[in-house]
């Protein structure tokens, strides 16, 4: 049987949402670290984006579709509920974290930081300071989800929790990422599924500095 083959930078935390999910079903597959818009990115997402998937001639885009993929094509356990109010619940937390809190966190607070604007190339403080407030209602709202079972949806580590670990894992190098800690459940939350396997396997290399100019 061909070999899962997923393409995307490692630092992209929608590449690493599919790679977990391989990880977790013990699914044999090769890494090619490549960029957006690069010419294997191109050949199979109409946009340009990551991750994308190669298995044979199966060719797959966008990290939901690939990800349910990968998760009801190969043995190992189930990573959406089977109850279906539960699954609907796990959309539904997968649809948040696609339409609002990768916006907020990731390319709007993270990217102030690893790709400001800025003349000078350094971190875009009027951004950050601006999109504080929605972080912090994001982040509380996840702290509240993970209060009572330690997950996101019932007691069952699933889909919706691999899409937001990899964004807590970014949030966690810049300081504002510091409301993570005084989070009290979500810091609990992060430092049980964050000695997963999974979760170690797929830690992306280290942002390379940023040169900066002159002020």
């Amino acid at each position: 049987m061909a070999k899962v083959e997923i393409i995307g930078l490692a630092r992209s935390s929608y590449t690493r949402v599919v790679r977990m999910v391989c990880e977790e079903k013990g699914i044999d597959y090769d890494h090619v670290d490549a960029s957006p818009h690069s010419p294997e990115v191109n050949a199979i997402h109409p946009f340009g984006k990551l991750p994308v998937m190669r298995h044979g001639d199966f060719t797959l885009c966008e990290s939901k579709a690939i990800a349910t993929y990968l998760d009801r094509g190969f043995p190992g356990p189930a990573l959406m509920p089977a109850d279906a109010k539960q699954a609907a619940l796990a959309e539904q937390w997968i649809s948040l974290v696609n339409t609002a809190m990768d916006a907020t966190l990731i390319r709007t607070y993270v990217f102030a930081y690893i790709l400001p604007k800025t003349a000078n190339g350094k971190p875009d403080k009027p951004a950050i300071e601006a999109v504080a407030p929605a972080m912090q209602r994001q982040l509380g709202l996840l702290d509240q989800a993970v209060s009572q079972t330690g997950h996101l949806v019932g007691d069952q580590f699933t889909l919706a929790d691999i899409n937001v670990l990899p964004i807590l894992y970014w949030l966690r190098h810049f300081p504002e990422g510091e409301a993570i800690a005084a989070s009290r459940h979500l810091s609990a939350y992060y430092d049980r599924h964050a000695a997963r396997a999974s979760f170690k396997r797929t830690i992306p290399p280290p942002i390379p500095p940023r040169p900066t100019k002159p002020s």
